[in-house]
């Protein structure tokens, strides 16, 4: 399967993260690690995401908004 298939949009039954959104969280605990627990700033993270996966600026900001619980996926939003 080659990595710009579809299915890297598809949720992971074990986790239901997508490979992007597990690419993010991955980054994220390597930075911090690095920096001693520090805060990481979002463009280092975002640098750092697209080594690993290819993603739009507005995709990242989508992802991590989904994760700080500032906003719900679309599927949450139209049972609302």
């Amino acid at each position: 399967m080659s990595r710009g298939s579809g299915l890297d949009d598809i949720p992971d039954a074990r986790d239901g993260l997508t490979r992007k959104e597990r690419a993010v969280l991955y980054c994220l605990h390597q930075t911090q690690a690095e920096s001693g627990g520090r805060n990481v700033p979002t463009i280092m993270l975002y640098g750092r995401v697209l080594e690993l996966v290819d993603m739009s600026e507005a995709e990242f900001q989508a992802i991590l908004s989904r994760m700080a619980g500032m906003t719900r996926p679309s599927s949450e939003q139209e049972d609302w």
